[in-house]
């Protein structure tokens, strides 16, 4: 499970995801990429849930990058708890993912086991995904300049 080795606060507001990806948005190391099509927090147990389906699939051959990681604490009080005496203590771990982020990337293997791959780990995520290859997903930078 992925999670930060030090933090310099442990706990942290919970944030807006208006707007798309800025960054994460291109396809950098691999050849096929995972990209998200909603806003959510995505934890780290679905990271990692989602890289085990892959790698599953894929039987050990090419190689799987993940492009997110889940930098914030999401807190939480007890159940039947009354309101007040502060906030909660950190339950999990999340990576905010924002509308056209790049999550996981692959290299190595074939074109239909690579979306095949890719479509059984963006069942075990939050977010409506697309399976995109790298010449497809182009940024905006690269759009102005041509």
């Amino acid at each position: 499970m992925l999670l930060p080795k030090r933090v310099k606060r442990r706990k942290q507001q919970r944030g807006r995801m208006k707007g798309s990806a800025h960054k994460g948005n291109v396809i950098a190391y691999g050849e096929y990429g995972l990209v998200a099509l909603d806003p959510a927090w995505i934890t780290s147990n679905q990271i990692e849930a989602a890289r085990i389906a892959m790698t599953r699939y894929i039987k050990r051959g090419g190689q799987v990058w993940i492009d997110i990681f889940p930098h914030k604490p999401i807190t939480k009080k007890p159940a039947e708890t009354r309101m007040g005496s502060g906030k909660g203590s950190p339950e999990y771990w999340a990576a905010v993912v924002k509308p056209g982020r790049v999550m996981f990337e692959m290299a190595g293997v074939s074109e239909e086991i690579a979306r095949e791959a890719l479509r059984l780990a963006s069942h075990k995520l939050p977010v409506r995904c697309k399976i995109c290859k790298r010449d497809e997903l182009v940024s905006a930078d690269e759009e102005e300049k041509a």
